[in-house]
């Protein structure tokens, strides 16, 4: 069992951003989609810029190849984390039970918030998968697309998205939204997400151009996307950020990734 934080909210504040089970009745596990369950989709390996000549951060724009991988459709709901946890007996979510932020039985098909990263690793291997990289997710993110800011084009509207101000108070159902050039949806919206790499800021000016895997060592781990309580900038497809390890919130849940068996 990983460290986990103290039990409170956390608000994440950056420039022009905001970021920030029980056991379900037969009833609600009915209404879970079966389509979420062992569905994901195969990214087709290629080069792409990633990241942008906006510091600081996410600069500068430089060509990476990602091979070939399999990443979920959906972000990982309730429903699904609620069985990680009967079966390996792992504690559930921080915020399990409060309405507020859809984490009940009451809301199967919501993304699973107030999980850290040791938990989202964990649900993975537990699934026979594992997190994203961060090049993998901003490469899935884009959906085909180059140079633009967010999954669809360079502008964002409460139609394709559930971010901050849009008149939604809290996360949506996944696959509420329409899904990018990939078919996977929520890449921009609903909750950020967990990947696997450690966090340095300067890491896009000396990282390796073939599948980068992140820093060898650091203290955070790298936040990807925006979620319903976070501006505009933070969803932009390159936009990146870190918490620690161990931190819980209600704005962050995770998807998982699977590598292309080989031949």
């Amino acid at each position: 069992m990983s460290i986990r934080s103290k039990p409170f909210v956390f608000m994440i504040l950056t420039v022009a951003c905001i970021f920030s089970f029980r056991i379900l009745t037969a009833e609600a596990q009915d209404k879970i989609p079966r389509s979420l369950d062992n569905e994901m989709v195969r990214i087709p390996g290629g080069e792409f810029m990633m990241g942008a000549d906006n510091p600081p951060g996410d600069h500068p724009v430089h060509n990476v190849y990602v091979p070939s991988f399999y990443l979920d459709p959906y972000e990982v709901t309730n429903a699904q984390y609620l069985r990680f946890c009967r079966e390996t007996g792992r504690q559930l979510p921080e915020f399990w039970g409060q309405d507020h932020y859809h984490c009940s039985e009451k809301f199967p098909d919501y993304p699973v918030v107030g999980v850290n990263w040791g938990d989202a690793a964990a649900y993975a291997e537990w699934a026979g998968k594992r997190l994203p990289t961060e090049a993998e997710w901003e490469y899935a993110a884009r959906g085909g697309r180059e140079g633009m800011a967010y999954p669809w084009g360079d502008s964002l509207s409460p139609a394709q998205a559930n971010y901050y101000r849009t008149g939604v108070d809290g996360t949506k159902p996944v696959g509420s939204y329409p899904p990018n050039g990939y078919g996977l949806y929520d890449m921009a919206g609903n909750v950020v997400e967990w990947v696997q790499d450690r966090y340095a800021p300067d890491y896009y000016l000396n990282s390796p151009a073939a599948n980068p895997p992140g820093p060898e060592k650091g203290r955070f781990r790298v936040i990807r996307g925006g979620g319903w309580h976070s501006g505009p900038s933070c969803n932009r497809v390159h936009f990146r950020n870190a918490l620690p390890p161990n931190w819980l919130d209600f704005n962050v849940g995770f998807r998982c990734a699977r590598d292309v068996p080989s031949k």
